[in-house]
């Protein structure tokens, strides 16, 4: 049974795809190679690296002697890995990947897609003793919730490294779902965040422009980095009427 599926650049049918099973490995880069992937680049070594599927999840080698690879996850808000020079059998954890290859002046990727990951139920009613106290406390009803929401919406649909919303851009993002928010309302949010979540700006921020930009920053990435607002929140965004349909 096939477990990883490899997506060349500019693929264009199914029948491209290249497709190994676990323990099966493959090899990238200029040099064409029966059943390996080609990428006709100059710039890209004769032997670029190899791909070998593990279960639900794969491993990359990066054979190149002088430039990093980076592998994305296009689903999540900036994450990814980077595999060194010489680094064999680096494990990337994603089911979709994009890998990046630096080529003389250009970025060339390809997908990589892996098996949907396997959970277990984490529900621990069962166990004697007191519960947990959760580590980020956020009630998805409250508007902060709804700042928050609105401060990650770029990143979450797709942009990694957009630039965060100004202010301004918040409260008309934020006016369908609370026509009577205003300017001091989201500033009052994004301090609430901060200390709600334990952020401060660094001690070298100055101005009350910057401070805010940095509480910004800081809080995006918190929220992100641990999934604290997913793709599905950003329903929170829209108006009240069309929330009330679903």
């Amino acid at each position: 049974m096939y477990s990883i599926i490899v997506v060349p650049p500019s693929c264009g049918s199914v029948a491209e795809q290249l497709r190994i099973g676990t323990g099966e490995r493959i090899e990238f880069g200029r040099a064409e190679s029966g059943g390996g992937l080609t990428i006709a680049h100059a710039g890209v070594p004769r032997l670029a690296g190899e791909i070998a599927a593990h279960r639900t999840f794969w491993l990359l080698s990066n054979l190149s002697e002088d430039q990093t690879y980076v592998v994305e996850n296009p689903e999540g808000a900036g994450e990814h890995i980077k595999v060194a020079p010489g680094r064999v059998d680096a494990p990337v954890p994603f089911e979709l990947s994009r890998v990046t290859l630096p080529a003389a002046g250009d970025l060339l990727s390809f997908d990589v897609w892996a098996p949907r990951h396997a959970f277990r139920s984490v529900d621990r009613r069962a166990l004697d003793g007191t519960g947990t106290v959760p580590a980020f406390a956020l009630d998805r009803t409250k508007r902060y919730f709804a700042v928050l929401a609105a401060l990650c919406e770029r990143r979450l649909r797709g942009e990694p490294r957009a630039p965060l919303p100004a202010v301004e851009e918040i409260v008309e993002r934020l006016r369908p779902s609370w026509p009577k928010v205003s300017r001091s309302a989201v500033y009052w949010n994004i301090d609430y965040l901060a200390v709600k979540l334990r952020l401060r700006p660094g001690p070298e921020v100055a101005g009350p422009g910057q401070r805010t930009h940095g509480k910004k920053e800081s809080l995006a990435s918190l929220a992100l980095r641990f999934d604290l607002v997913r793709e599905d929140d950003l329903l929170v965004l829209a108006p009240v009427a069309s929330r009330a349909e679903r």
